[in-house]
């Protein structure tokens, strides 16, 4: 690993996922530099282009969560530069983005997905809201789950008990996205399954059993430290935690994706697995999935991360 040396960090972004991106970047430069690995820390901006060129880093380290982060752009910036990085390549990161595209890949695998349908801003004002209101929760049935059809941190998602709230949900998605996810609302344990590949084949994390005090894993639970329980690992039969990391190994292969990820499931009471989505940059902070699963795994969060970008460095 002595050849490993000089990373840049990436975190920060202008998505509304800014300041989980920066505590995800401060997460991964500390790890890094305990090993003794020298860790540069910058946002993206207008001088990123000139600091890839003049300064190049043996390995830069994308932390970047949201539009632009996620969506494959920074990425196709950095194969345009020719700089090895860590994580997913742009095409793969397009089609884990695109939540109804992902889905629609996991279903041709024989993955539970929820019902659902996608619909622009567009075709309320176009055709009528409250008629397109009336026949999604026709179609659906209640609860629905509302959400952007791309981006993270559960901003725009809202839960859905009555045909009157459904119309506030969308105001609310349409904040974040032009176009709502709406999915029938999955009951059961929800789990977050990290997939960690350092060079011998993507292998599961144990699930991280998800319970949030509210009832809603939203923005404020999932980075306000105590407003979520959280159990690695799972407190589930071990068939169940199987087809959760089956589902998981699945949509790595599937989509595409490099070096980690992090799959959303709900398990039913019988067993059964539903896929949500797959994330090409998990959250990396201290109230993070992927961290709790690894170091349940009997994994020390540094050498993952210094492992992740050697890797990328014998790739570039």
């Amino acid at each position: 690993m002595a050849d490993l040396d000089r990373v840049l960090v990436l975190a920060g972004g202008l998505s509304p996922e800014h300041e989980v991106s920066v505590h995800s970047g401060r997460s991964v430069a500390e790890a890094l530099r305990r090993l003794g690995v020298e860790v540069q820390v910058a946002d993206v901006g207008s001088g990123l282009l000139d600091r890839l060129s003049q300064d190049p880093p043996q390995v830069v380290f994308p932390v970047l969560h949201g539009s632009a982060g996620e969506d494959g752009t920074i990425r196709e910036v950095l194969e345009l530069v020719g700089a090895p990085y860590v994580g997913a390549r742009p095409g793969a990161c397009r089609l884990a983005y695109s939540k109804p595209a992902a889905k629609a890949l996991l279903a041709e695998r024989g993955v539970r997905v929820p019902r659902g349908a996608v619909l622009p801003k567009s075709a309320f004002h176009d055709l009528g809201a409250p008629a397109l209101v009336e026949r999604l929760v026709g179609r659906l049935g209640l609860p629905l789950f509302v959400k952007p059809d791309r981006g993270g941190s559960a901003f725009g998602a809202t839960p859905v008990t009555s045909a009157q709230d459904l119309s506030a949900a969308l105001v609310s998605c349409f904040a974040y996205s032009d176009s709502a996810l709406v999915e029938e609302q999955v009951q059961g344990t929800e789990l977050a399954v990290g997939v960690l590949d350092t060079g011998e084949g993507p292998v599961a994390l144990p699930p991280v059993e998800i319970v949030p005090d509210g009832g809603v894993y939203d923005y404020a639970a999932r980075y306000t430290a105590g407003r979520t329980e959280f159990f690695c690992p799972a407190r589930l039969e071990a068939e169940a935690v199987t087809a959760a990391t089956d589902a998981a190994l699945t949509a790595h292969r599937v989509l595409g994706l490099r070096d980690f990820s992090r799959t959303d499931v709900i398990v039913g009471a019988d067993g059964r697995v539903t896929f949500l989505e797959a994330n090409v940059a998990p959250g990396l902070t201290e109230t993070s999935t992927f961290p709790m699963a690894a170091s349940a795994a009997g994994l020390d969060f540094a050498v993952v991360c210094r492992e992740l970008a050697h890797q990328a460095l014998l790739r570039g």
